[in-house]
């Protein structure tokens, strides 16, 4: 009688370890497979000037960030005044990726708000933020000059984390 009582419990008591484990994690801090590896190639039609085409390939030699984003994303609209202060620095080419959307949403919520990317490549079908392991928007991405993701930030990023953590980051790989 009393092993009945004690599997359930003993079961309990084991999903509120997973449980106060689980909230110490950070979110944003979530480890992906794609850091210290080639970023995923790709070959999208701009946002600006669908006649144009934007590939990682064109930034070979220069550190990018690269913004996943949409019109219709509330937590992008946190994080975009520090895109915009970031982007007035001129430190790195900003791009951003368009993300599930449609391009005239895109284009107006630019319009409005202002535009923090050097250019936007625009994945309207979300093939490609499937290839860089994307979760949700917003997402960044620190590629170096040859190419490899070396940084991964999910969520918004706030003045904090690019202060600390993203800007600390540019300085060391320009210099390598």
């Amino acid at each position: 009688m009393k092993a009945k009582f004690l599997i359930p419990l003993a079961l309990f008591c084991v999903l509120l370890v997973f449980l106060a484990v689980g909230l110490k994690l950070k979110p944003h801090e979530i480890p992906s497979p794609l850091v210290n590896k080639p970023a995923p190639a790709f070959q999208l039609p701009q946002l600006e000037q669908a006649d144009l085409q934007f590939s990682p390939a064109d930034l070979k030699g220069k550190v990018w960030l690269l913004n996943v984003w949409a019109s219709w994303c509330v937590a992008c609209r946190q994080e975009h005044p520090v895109l915009m202060a970031f982007a007035r620095t001129g430190m790195i080419p900003v791009i951003g990726l368009g993300y599930k959307d449609q391009r005239k949403d895109a284009l107006a919520v630019l319009r409005r708000t202002g535009n923090p990317y050097t250019l936007t490549a625009f994945d309207s079908d979300g093939r490609v933020g499937i290839d860089y392991g994307v979760y949700g928007v917003p997402e960044s991405f620190l590629i170096d000059k040859v190419g490899i993701i070396r940084y991964k930030h999910i969520g918004p990023i706030s003045e904090e984390a690019m202060q600390n953590k993203i800007i600390p980051l540019i300085n060391e790989l320009k210099k390598s």
